[in-house]
């Protein structure tokens, strides 16, 4: 594909589509957004797609809100006469619900995976919460490229901290958090994790008398309640280990998760979601992405 014919809007990732389009040699587009007072959407393609490469770039957390105006601009670019449309979303939501555990239950990632399948022709996206999937083509039909943030988050530690000892917050996390240990050339360990609800969690104990000269960096895909981690540094409080590091790929907090770690440790995050804790970037493994998509 000739990037000559490439055209990449912005939905509300102004910063990353400009990087994309600067590092990709790409067009960027413009279109007009706005509310009517009803709270529908008013959209408007201000750059023609006829016979383009079409891209759309958002940052899906609170999916809800941004989903109809991503799947209104993927068919007002079709309408014009895009030659295929893809779509970069750092984040990708409703991965949660991969199973119905009681009768009745929406699973929700096979459901939304429909819906963005339905109307785009390919997918980038960073570190997606796979659980009982293996891959995102078990449920998509789209052609999708999964971006690893472990690289950019082991360099990150190789470059900041001295002596790290990688801790895992569940079994579920064990193959990732080993693979950034491993390209960190550190050591880890994994929690063991019993969830009760969304939360209410509980931690078993850990020895870390073997590592009194490490510091503590707590990996994790996804920080949304941040109950585990607040229960793991309230045991590592009870040691002599240095103040602890916590390191997330999507940084959501729900409620005042956020200001909770912040107390008890260094947060930071890879910016997949926008926050102030973004200390991490992944544009340009995120452009090496599409330019093979392209």
């Amino acid at each position: 594909m000739n990037t000559d014919t490439t055209l990449i809007f912005s939905l509300d990732a102004d910063a990353l589509a400009s990087k994309l389009s600067h590092t990709l040699r790409i067009e960027q587009g413009a279109l007009e957004r706005r509310g009517f007072p009803d709270g529908e959407h008013y959209l408007r393609l201000l750059t023609d797609c006829s016979q383009r490469h079409v891209i759309l770039c958002a940052y899906l957390d609170h999916p809800n809100a941004k989903l109809l105006e991503l799947i209104f601009l993927a068919q007002a670019a079709r309408d014009q006469g895009a030659l295929k449309v893809g779509l970069v979303v750092p984040y990708l939501p409703y991965m949660r619900q991969d199973k119905a555990f009681q009768a009745g239950e929406v699973v929700t990632s096979r459901f939304f995976a429909q819906l963005l399948s339905s109307h785009f022709d390919w997918l980038v996206t960073v570190d997606p919460h796979l659980h009982r999937y293996k891959s995102l083509d078990e449920i998509y039909t789209l052609q999708s490229t999964v971006v690893e943030a472990a690289p950019v988050i082991a360099n990150w530690i190789i470059d900041n901290v001295t002596k790290p000892l990688l801790i895992g917050p569940d079994s579920e996390s064990e193959q990732w958090v080993a693979h950034v240990a491993s390209l960190a050339g550190a050591p880890y360990q994994i929690l063991n994790k019993t969830r009760y609800g969304d939360y209410d969690v509980a931690v078993s104990p850990i020895d870390f008398s073997g590592f009194k000269q490490h510091t503590p960096v707590l990996v994790d895909d996804i920080i949304s309640s941040g109950k585990t981690l607040q229960m793991t540094l309230a045991q590592l409080q009870q040691t002599a280990l240095p103040k602890a590091i916590c390191i997330a790929v999507h940084g959501l907090f729900a409620g005042d998760a956020y200001h909770l770690l912040q107390q008890q440790a260094e947060v930071l995050t890879c910016d997949s979601v926008p926050h102030p804790s973004n200390r991490i970037t992944l544009a340009p493994a995120l452009a090496d992405a599409v330019r093979a998509m392209l």
